[in-house]
């Protein structure tokens, strides 16, 4: 699932004494992960993830141009994947029951393309496993792959996921957002009428390691900034395709929410470039697609003055005294920007004693003080949704159905785990603080370029990660259809009725998707299933209508100030 942000209080250094820092992520458990990553994380160096900027050259990889190779590397190719096929049992209300099965009932979907009906689906995933990844000193990458419900899921597209977080598991996608099925409040699971795999085969994977079900045995093995992320995942995707021949040709899409605004572009420039340099198994990828991400920080964080004044969060002075500070907030992610990131070791030495004085940790602790600022005025919202209130604090929704359920000893023996299992790890997202303040939108326009297509999509109603800031980046970025892009005319997205608005040209497509809020394939799960169908298929994804002038509310007027 998408992972809200998170708040916890912390010490700022400088005049400013406590704020609250805002993670994209959903915390589960947060303070006893904090407490195991105090101690797990001291010792990591980022053996997977060389030093520098997520831009500079040196990350392990294939040889060739591009942030995330250095020239004469050596790529990998080797380790273990290990797959299971994974199945439960249909009760006559459609419910599927927790029992333990590690075969595939009679109806189960299979690889070779059969599977149960659309309407009455008996697999849970087609398979889970692990993956050992070789340049780690004993990492073992978790995932579920899920066949398509399609008429043909042998051509169907592969849909990657990856949740956010950092550190945050890609099952809570799975069972609330956009998988097959949904775990319901008893630790039941019921089908998901909307499920993405109603259209793609899905591939789910926890990462970076130490993430959900992914673990390794040396703490060298966690990763520290984008460079890390991308190496691993490439080499993950190559033993999958080597286990999956069936879906080598296929088109192949990386999505993700939230804190994948960073892992997706990073992810899929590793994959186009590997392919580029004619390396490994080719990967037919085709395009990428962000939800409520954070993308580009400089911008995205000078949004939010903006997003909540225009929402009534809060009031004039506050977003006076909110504006007066975002100035030397972009000031300091620029330096973060232009300045090679310290020795993983020394960085993480310094942030448990509390000190941060490498510039990404002093952007990243600074700005945070712009949504503190404005949450401390908004009261009791619920930052991922700012129609709610948090009912659940800090993470504002109820995910303790999945705790139950993932860690119930029938489905671990089911999925081949041993392992307990938290929402979101405290090690991996203390070890990832270094890269928060990183810009990701550099990538894009060489992928769009290459004619990957990208679709940037948020619900109206986050505050975190808002549509505003994403909306901003969007149009600020600088590639050979930029003029073309921003003089489109807003455009209605239609699915039942006024669904969303916004504009699309030269294969990039931006959503603003209405009555939604952080994660919106749970508040839209409809409207996001026919979202991805058309990003899928090449269909547009504003049909030809009547065109308004700024994107705004469904049914409400909006003005050039809103936009």
């Amino acid at each position: 699932m998408a992972h809200p942000c998170v708040m916890k209080k912390m010490s700022l250094w400088g005049p400013l004494l406590v704020s609250f820092v805002l993670s994209c992520l959903f915390i589960g458990a947060f303070s006893e992960a904090v407490g195991s990553a105090s101690a797990s994380a001291s010792g990591a160096s980022g053996a997977s993830s060389a030093s520098g900027s997520v831009f500079s050259s040196g990350a392990s990889g294939a040889s060739g141009g591009g942030p995330f190779f250095s020239s004469g590397a050596s790529a990998s190719r080797g380790g273990v994947l290990s797959e299971r096929p994974v199945s439960f049992s249909v009760s006559s209300e459609g419910v599927l029951s927790s029992s333990s099965s590690s075969s595939s009932s009679s109806s189960a979907k299979n690889h070779d393309g059969g599977g149960g009906s659309s309407e009455n689906p008996t697999s849970l995933g087609d398979a889970a496993g692990y993956y050992s990844l070789k340049n780690t000193h004993g990492g073992h990458m978790f995932y579920l792959f899920f066949t398509s419900r399609a008429s043909n899921p042998s051509s169907a597209p592969l849909v990657l996921w990856l949740t956010g977080g950092p550190g945050c598991s890609s099952e809570l996608a799975v069972f609330y957002e956009n998988g097959p099925y949904h775990l319901e409040k008893d630790a039941s699971l019921s089908i998901n009428e909307y499920g993405w795999d109603q259209t793609s085969n899905l591939l789910y994977v926890d990462q970076p390691l130490d993430t959900g079900f992914s673990f390794s045995k040396n703490p060298l093995d966690i990763v520290h900034n984008e460079k890390g992320v991308a190496a691993d995942m490439w080499e993950f995707f190559q033993a999958f395709l080597e286990a999956h021949p069936e879906l080598k040709n296929n088109d192949v899409y990386v999505t993700g929410e939230s804190y994948a605004g960073h892992y997706v572009p990073a992810v899929t420039y590793k994959l186009y470039e590997a392919d580029k340099a004619k390396q490994g198994t080719p990967v037919n990828i085709k395009g990428m697609a962000i939800g409520n991400g954070l993308t580009d920080p400089l911008i995205q964080y000078g949004a939010y003055g903006d997003f909540a004044l225009q929402n009534k969060m809060i009031k004039n002075s506050t977003y006076n005294a909110v504006q007066a500070i975002v100035p030397q907030c972009q000031k300091m992610v620029a330096k973060c920007k232009s300045t090679p990131p310290a020795d993983e070791q020394t960085l993480l030495q310094k942030n448990q004693k509390g000190i941060f004085s490498h510039p990404c940790m002093e952007a990243a602790t600074f700005c945070e003080s712009i949504p503190g600022m404005i949450l401390q005025a908004a009261g009791n919202v619920n930052v991922y949704d700012i129609r709610k209130q948090c009912t659940y604090p800090p993470l504002c929704y109820d995910f303790s159905a999945a705790d139950a359920f993932l860690n119930s000893p029938d489905t671990q023996k089911m999925l081949g785990v041993s392992r307990k299992w938290q929402s979101c790890s405290g090690v991996v997202h203390s070890a990832m603080m270094g890269d928060w303040m990183h810009d990701l939108e550099p990538v894009i326009p060489t992928l769009l370029e290459a004619n990957i297509r990208v679709l940037i999509y948020a619900g109206e109603d986050d505050f975190i990660c808002n549509y505003l800031g994403n909306q901003r980046w969007v149009e600020q970025m600088k590639w050979s259809g930029q003029d073309a892009f921003n003089k489109q005319p807003v455009s209605t997205f239609s699915v039942d009725g006024d669904a969303g608005q916004g504009k699309e040209y030269g294969g990039l497509s931006f959503l603003r998707v209405h009555s939604a809020g952080h994660m919106v394939p749970m508040d839209q799960p409809k409207a996001s299933l026919e979202m991805l169908r058309r990003f899928v298929t090449g269909e547009p994804m504003f049909p030809p209508q009547k065109a308004n002038s700024v994107l705004g509310r469904k049914g409400a007027s909006t003005s050039a100030a809103e936009a």
